[in-house]
């Protein structure tokens, strides 16, 4: 194999408001608006496509190395060329990327389309895609199968709501499924989130594998044990990436809150990519920061301290 085809695949929403992250919201147990959720979570799939876009250039920069020449990026659809065909001096294949956006419903891929184009600098091969299906397990099963069809080589999908999600956990990502592809039966990476779910799912086109089973698991199973026990029974490698926290509930927001903060200060310090559009949103919520009542309990040391040693 010369040419190895990447698909980012990103399952979203349009955020129109009262249809995406209603946990955060009024509707529900949250304290937002329907309008403040909707443009919280645009805010935060916009940093997503940001950072895949920055991890595209990054792993092409470092193929281009081992090749000793310059990256190209991907202009065409999945299967063009991001860089020149056949092998690099280490015997790799040549790697392509592109990111596919799936949206459900389908009357929205136009407008997603749109923001995108409009909002997000995207070197790289965008794509949409509607997924459908009477579950989560066949929503995801559909997305993979057509991108399958489009000729990837190996699948890397998360979330768009994962403000704190760097570009090292997209590199490492793809170099995990990159050193899975070598074995014949394949294998999964996947990376939990903060409450027994998974945030990053994929593997190469030789796994035998799917999504049956695990957001409905009949035996009870969570979605991580549940890929989990998959994996086992069918006897699959498996690479474990480290957790990304995604945002669904009020503490789960809270706890991205103060992610974000330390993620914007690495940048400035030169290191690491700061998302944007979140920081941005959360100010204008006046969320920015996340303080609690100080604690004056504290362990009773004097009788400790005070030992003869």
């Amino acid at each position: 194999m010369n040419n190895r085809n990447n698909a980012l695949l990103l399952f979203s929403k349009f955020p129109r408001p009262g249809k995406v992250k209603t946990r955060l919201t009024t509707l529900k147990d949250g304290v937002f608006s329907p309008e403040d959720a909707a443009e919280l979570y645009e805010a935060m799939l916009l940093d997503v496509v940001d950072v895949c876009m920055a991890a595209f250039a990054q792993l092409e920069k470092a193929a281009a190395a081992r090749r000793g020449d310059s990256p190209l990026c991907s202009l065409g659809s999945l299967g063009s060329l991001g860089s020149e065909p056949g092998a690099d001096a280490t015997g790799a294949p040549s790697d392509t990327y592109e990111l596919v956006i799936s949206v459900a419903p389908a009357e929205d891929i136009e407008p997603m389309r749109t923001l995108i184009a409009e909002e997000c600098t995207t070197p790289f091969t965008v794509t949409f895609i509607t997924d459908a299906g009477t579950s989560f397990d066949e929503h995801y099963n559909d997305a993979f199968a057509q991108v399958w069809q489009r000729g990837a080589d190996c699948i890397l999908s998360m979330g768009a709501d994962m403000p704190a999600l760097t570009v090292d956990d997209v590199v490492r990502g793809f170099e995990a499924l990159h050193e899975l592809d070598a074995n014949d039966a394949g294998g999964i990476v996947l990376a939990p989130d903060q409450e027994m779910g998974v945030s990053i799912i994929g593997w190469t086109k030789s796994t035998a594998f799917d999504h049956n089973g695990v957001f409905y698991n009949p035996t009870g199973l969570t979605v991580l044990p549940a890929y989990i026990a998959k994996a086992r029974d069918a006897r699959i490698d498996a690479i474990y990436l480290p957790p990304v926290p995604d945002v669904d509930t009020m503490a789960d927001l809270m706890h991205n809150v103060t992610l974000v903060e330390a993620l914007g200060y690495c940048a400035v310090c030169g290191r690491g990519m700061a998302p944007v559009h979140t920081m941005a949103k959360l100010e204008d919520l006046g969320i920015d920061e996340v303080r609690v009542m100080p604690n004056a309990l504290m362990d009773p040391r004097e009788a400790i301290d005070a030992l003869d040693t």
